[in-house]
């Protein structure tokens, strides 16, 4: 048996090479293949597919949660992408697939990088900016994320690019959630300073923005949800987008906002954008004359009607399931519904 095999995907006719020591999701991300994917960690099942031709014992997963892949869907033939390892030829169905972005994908990187600022925007956000060392520039599009390696381990954490591909070149910028008892969260907080070196992998995600031009846009986010939505809105600006985008944005208290004169300037630099902060904590916030309440009831109490609306939403995994709950009762077509849900140490502590 040799150490690489042929595994085809279908609906999509695509056919790569696999080592069999790396997984069946790694080895396309290295071949530009951008297939559906989450956490990469087998806990969240947006990579599960279907083994169609091969044998269920010739494919072998590392460690994953039963809850994205249950024993007995595993027997029927169900795998992870993303934990799978191929030791024969296989052909595999995908369930979850965008054919646009699938073959578009850019072919995953190495890459170090060194700290240029690290400056609280909120009590618990910190905007990050590095510059990349070696290569001097890493491709990506608007909205997608890299993985950082824990100094001193090999655990990685993940976290969204809020600058665009076509800003100032060999920067990258980060929003990014710190947790009080979050691993990485402490390290960024407490040891890392300006002039260190990290290293960094990426791109990931399908969080990027789909050619649909006569569509309107409705972006939702929550805490390090900014960063994602800064690409997206910037890319739009630069690319004099002129979809209408309305972002409606939660956060707990009127301290909990940031980048909020960027995101006032998007008003007259973008051909037809609001912004809708809301706070579900405003206390003796007496100057604060905007929306109240969770950002999900707020969206429900302003929208009326979502058909024909592509929808974005990124933030803290409560406030995603709720917004998946409500949108198609607001017409939203679930088609057209891409969203990123952050998760917290324990599971992937993403931001």
């Amino acid at each position: 048996m040799g150490d690489q095999h042929l595994v085809r995907f279908e609906p999509v006719d695509l056919e790569i090479e696999v080592p069999e020591s790396k997984t069946i999701l790694q080895a396309a991300f290295d071949q530009g293949i951008m297939l559906m994917h989450g956490c990469k960690e087998g806990q969240c099942a947006a990579c599960k597919s279907y083994l169609l031709e091969g044998e269920p014992d010739e494919v072998e997963h590392d460690r994953y949660s039963t809850f994205a892949l249950p024993d007995f869907e595993r027997d029927e033939g169900y795998i992870l992408l993303c934990r799978a390892h191929a030791y024969e030829d296989l052909t595999i169905e995908l369930l979850n697939y965008d054919e646009e972005v699938i073959k578009s994908g850019i072919p995953i990187q190495d890459a170090t990088v060194e700290v240029v600022s690290k400056e609280k925007v909120t009590r618990d956000l910190c905007n990050l900016v590095l510059r990349l060392v070696d290569p001097p520039a890493l491709r990506f599009f608007p909205g997608q994320y890299v993985d950082f390696k824990i100094p001193g381990t090999d655990t990685f954490r993940s976290f969204s690019m809020a600058n665009t591909p076509a800003g100032e070149s060999g920067l990258l910028e980060f929003v990014i959630k710190i947790y009080p008892d979050g691993y990485f969260s402490q390290i960024l907080e407490n040891q890392v300073a300006v002039g260190d070196r990290l290293e960094i992998n990426g791109p990931y995600g399908m969080f990027t923005l789909r050619d649909n031009p006569g569509a309107d846009l409705l972006f939702l986010g929550g805490g390090a949800g900014m960063a994602p939505m800064l690409s997206l809105l910037r890319s739009m600006t630069e690319n004099d987008i002129k979809r209408p985008v309305r972002f409606y944005y939660g956060a707990r208290t009127k301290d909990d906002l940031c980048f909020e004169d960027e995101l006032h300037e998007f008003e007259s630099t973008l051909a037809d954008f609001r912004y809708i902060p809301a706070l579900s904590d405003a206390g003796d916030d007496s100057d604060w004359d905007g929306a109240t309440g969770m950002i999900t009831d707020v969206l429900r109490r302003d929208e009326t009607s979502l058909d024909g609306t592509d929808v974005y939403i990124c933030g803290p995994p409560p406030m995603v399931e709720a917004a998946l709950e409500i949108l198609p009762s607001l017409g939203a077509n679930e088609k057209r519904i891409f969203f990123d849900k952050f998760t917290t140490t324990g599971e992937s502590e993403s931001s």
